[in-house]
C-alpha cells in the first residue's frame, strides 16, 4: 500500500510540474516575443495570397474608381508596385474603399494590411498605427469662390468653412481656430459640391486637392495655398506590426534608387499639377531631404 501512495504522489507531482511547464510555455507564446507575432504578418499575406491595402474612391489623382470600374491614382500607382515586390504580381493586391474617417478602424479591425488612403502623419493617429516612412509632403490650402475670395484664414471667422470629418483640416481648425464655425461631410466628393451649393463659404482641405479642384473649377480660387506647418504622407500599418512596417520601409528605400515615386508623380499627378510641383511633394527613398 504504501509503494502504491509513491507511486500516486510521484504522478501527482510530475502533472504538477508538466502543468507549470506548460502554462509557462502558454504563456511566452501568448505574450509572444516581438518577432514571434511580427513574422506571422507577411507569412500570413502571402499564404493568402493578396495584400489587402486600403485606397480612396473619391479622391483624385491620389485614389479614385475611374469610368470603368477600376482603381487609379498616385496612391494606387505605389501600392501596386508594393504587391509586385512582395508578392511577385502587382494585380496581387486587394484594394479596399476606405473614407477619412475610417482608415483607422480599418487597421485596428485587420480590414486592411496598410492604408495608403493619402494618409497624413500626426502625432494623434501615431498612438492607434503605424506609421513608415514617407513619400510625400504636403499641407492644407483653403478654396473659395472667385466673387468672394477668401486670402488670409483670419477671413473665416463668422463664415461656413466646410471640411471632411477625419482630416488634418478638422484637426488643425478645432485646435487653433475653435471660433470658426465648421461644416463637416463624411467624403471628400461631398465637401466640393457643398461649395458649389453655397452650402458653406470656402473648403479647407490638402493643399494638393484643392489646387487640383481649382483648376477644373474656374469660378474657384486657391487664395491659401499653404496654412499651417507642412505634413508627411505615409503608409500605415496595425499597431505593432514591425514586420511589415520594416519591410515597406525597405522597400520605399529600394524604390528611391529608382526613383520609383517620381515616376508615380509623373504618371498619376504632372496631368494635374505639372512638374513645377513635383520636388516640393514628391519624397523619395522614405526620406525628405
Amino acid at each position: 500500500m504504501g509503494n502504491i501512495k509513491k507511486i500516486i504522489t510521484a504522478l501527482v507531482v510530475t502533472t504538477i510540474v508538466m502543468g507549470g511547464l506548460v502554462g509557462c510555455g502558454s504563456n511566452s507564446l501568448k505574450k509572444g516575443d516581438s518577432s514571434v507575432s511580427n513574422t506571422s504578418s507577411i507569412a500570413a499575406i502571402k499564404k493568402r495570397g493578396v495584400i489587402k491595402i486600403g485606397v480612396f474612391s473619391d479622391k483624385a489623382p491620389f485614389g479614385y474608381v475611374d469610368s470603368n470600374g477600376k482603381n487609379q491614382g498616385f496612391d494606387v500607382y505605389i501600392a501596386k508596385r508594393f504587391a509586385k515586390d512582395l508578392l511577385g504580381d502587382e494585380t496581387k493586391v486587394q484594394f479596399v474603399l476606405v473614407d477619412a474617417a475610417s482608415r483607422v478602424a480599418y487597421l485596428e479591425s485587420k480590414k486592411v494590411d496598410v492604408i495608403m488612403a493619402n494618409f497624413t502623419v500626426t502625432d494623434e493617429r501615431s498612438q492607434k498605427v503605424d506609421f513608415t516612412n514617407p513619400y510625400m509632403k504636403v499641407s492644407l490650402g483653403i478654396v473659395s469662390p472667385n466673387n468672394a475670395k477668401i486670402t488670409s484664414v483670419d477671413q473665416l471667422k463668422g463664415k461656413k468653412v466646410i471640411i471632411a470629418k477625419g482630416t488634418t483640416a478638422e484637426t488643425f481648425l478645432t485646435k487653433n481656430y475653435p471660433d470658426i464655425q465648421l461644416q463637416k461631410y463624411e467624403q471628400y466628393s461631398e465637401i466640393f459640391q457643398a461649395l458649389k451649393d453655397k452650402r458653406g463659404d470656402a473648403i479647407v482641405s490638402d493643399n494638393t486637392e484643392v489646387i487640383a479642384w481649382a483648376k477644373d473649377n474656374k469660378n474657384f480660387t486657391v487664395g491659401v495655398p499653404t496654412l499651417g506647418s507642412g505634413d508627411k504622407i505615409a503608409p500605415a500599418v496595425a499597431k505593432g506590426n514591425k514586420e511589415l512596417k520594416d519591410w515597406i520601409n525597405t522597400e520605399l528605400v529600394t524604390l528611391g534608387k529608382e526613383k520609383f515615386i517620381h515616376k508615380a508623380y509623373e504618371a498619376t499627378l504632372t496631368p494635374v499639377y505639372g512638374q513645377k510641383f513635383e520636388e516640393n511633394l514628391v519624397i523619395e527613398g522614405g526620406k525628405s531631404k
